[in-house]
């Protein structure tokens, strides 16, 4: 079992930028990949970006540029650096981590973009 908490969400302004935050605890060890998905009001979840534990990094076309993700294995966490924010980031984002058996999730955290 992991468990996942976000963090660091809120209110920001076009053009901002805002920094999520992502904290695993249980069984850490198994983690192979960790990532970000958002899901905003009425939509579908869609996926963000994910970072591997050598490091490897892969975003969304809608986010490339914009947003980069870290990786603290020694830390357990996992930020989400978000720049030049756009109404369209609006959304729940949720972190999550996968296993290779299965795919865990945090709860989500609202980050909301005013025009």
């Amino acid at each position: 079992q992991v468990q996942l908490v976000e963090s660091g969400g809120g209110v920001v302004q076009a053009g901002g930028s805002l920094r999520l935050s992502c904290s695993a605890s249980g069984s850490i060890f198994s983690i192979t990949i960790m990532g970000w998905s958002r899901q905003a009001p009425g939509k579908q979840r869609e996926w963000v970006a994910a970072v591997t534990g050598g490091g490897r990094t892969n975003y969304a076309d809608s986010v490339k540029g914009r947003f980069t993700i870290y990786r603290d294995i020694a830390k357990n966490t996992k930020d989400l650096q978000m720049g030049s924010l756009k109404p369209e980031d609006t959304a729940v984002y949720y972190c999550y981590a996968d296993t290779g058996v299965e795919r865990y999730w945090g709860r989500g955290i609202q980050v909301t973009v005013s025009a």
